[in-house]
């Protein structure tokens, strides 16, 4: 042995570094994740392995940040990255700088993903899911103010109901940094606290397009939102988080705006059709009241004819009267006539004019028929047809019979 030719382990691990290195700069490599790890730096840790052999790998924050998905043991991935060598241990290592799941694309891994865990949460159960309001005044809108949906939304809007106001949070609706305008735009309407509804959403588009409808921080703020919120994103045929987490989904921004004010269209259209069945109604009751007056003006004639007919029957009347009265004012005269006849007839003058006298004993007050009803001395008053005499009782003188 040569112990001359000896070199140091750090020169031999730069050597193994140098080649690797060079001739490993960009490498895909199948395998499955293990002790998947990531501490407060960011940075990922795992191992990939197959059957056979395995490999450390280091993931940094930088490439980890913009991971759609979250790494977990067990998934079967493609990594691209470079070759390293670690020199303080002497480990061999896998640079990665992207990650692919196998079988599934990584956007639709995420999508599941965050879908398992709100979904364990409960942020998609029925009793979060707020009604919409009936008759809403104000709705805020949280879009882009350059793309065709709120030109859709406001079209409708503006069809289908005057005197709606619209609240537009303009933000970017794909890209970096666009769920995070997103989620601020919903709280900023929660806490002016002036919309009675909010739509969210956006165009057509790839799944990428869409993608910032499938943050967790977008869906997190429509489930805190105290407003309820209609989700609308891409066509009918995409489906997003945010439909999931929101009150109410919409296939496209039109429909949302549709939906919104669908309760005012019902109540309208029910308002037309009250008043076709009142306008109905009063169209017949003012038919019925012009046949009622024609019957009345076909029996109805000149006031100055009926005021001369009842003139006449008043005349009439009053001749009958008149003639009633004057037959019965005879009768009563020719009664009392008799009646008076009957009354002198019977009358003590009557009898007294012809001569008689009534006499009545002072003392007694009786009225006399016989001589023996009085004594010598009484005093007596006598009636007679034309005045009245004081006399007493005297004895009778008797004749001498001759």
């Amino acid at each position: 042995m040569d112990i001359s030719a000896a070199i140091s382990v750090s020169t031999l691990i730069a050597c193994i570094q140098e080649l690797v290195e060079d001739n490993f700069v960009e490498v895909l490599v199948r395998g499955e994740l293990s002790n998947v790890s990531q501490p407060a730096s960011g940075h990922y840790y795992f191992t990939l392995k197959d059957n056979k052999a395995q490999v450390r790998c280091a993931m940094f924050r930088s490439h980890a940040r913009v991971l759609r998905f979250k790494p977990e043991d067990g998934l079967a991935v493609i990594c691209r990255g470079r070759v390293s060598v670690y020199p303080q241990r002497g480990d061999l290592q896998l640079i990665v700088e992207a990650i692919e799941p196998e079988g599934v694309g990584s956007l639709q891994l995420a999508f599941d993903q965050l879908k398992e865990k709100l979904q364990a949460e409960g942020l998609f159960a029925e009793k979060f899911k707020q009604s919409l309001p009936a008759f809403p005044k104000t709705i805020g809108i949280v879009t882009s103010a350059t793309g065709a949906a709120i030109q859709d939304i406001l079209n409708v809007l503006q069809r289908r109901s005057a005197g709606l106001r619209v609240l537009l949070r303009s933000v970017r609706v794909q890209g970096e940094g666009a769920a995070q305008e997103i989620a601020l735009a919903i709280q900023e309407l929660n806490q002016e606290a002036s919309s009675d509804v909010l739509i969210i959403g956006r165009g057509g588009g790839s799944r990428e397009d869409l993608w910032a409808f499938n943050e967790e921080v977008v869906a997190r703020a429509i489930h805190a939102s105290r407003i309820p919120v209609i989700s609308a994103v891409g066509h009918e045929i995409d489906f997003s988080i945010s439909d999931l987490v929101a009150d109410l989904r919409a296939p496209t921004p039109s429909a949302a705006a549709e939906l919104v004010v669908k309760n005012r269209l019902d109540l309208e259209r029910h308002l037309d059709q009250l008043c076709l069945r009142l306008a109905d109604k009063i169209r017949s009751q003012l038919l019925l009241i012009r046949s009622q007056l024609q019957g009345l003006e076909k029996r109805l004639q000149a006031p100055e004819e009926l005021i001369r007919r009842q003139r006449l029957h008043f005349q009439h009347l009053e001749a009958r009267q008149r003639q009633a009265m004057s037959g019965i004012l005879k009768q009563q005269q020719q009664r009392f006539a008799i009646l008076t006849g009957q009354l002198e007839a019977l009358s003590p003058l009557a009898v007294l004019s012809r001569g008689y006298a009534i006499v009545t004993d002072l003392k007694t007050g009786s009225i006399l028929e016989a001589p023996t009803q009085v004594t010598e001395g009484d005093e007596l008053l006598i009636r007679l047809a034309k005045g009245e005499i004081a006399a007493t009782v005297a004895p009778m003188k008797r004749k001498n019979a001759k």
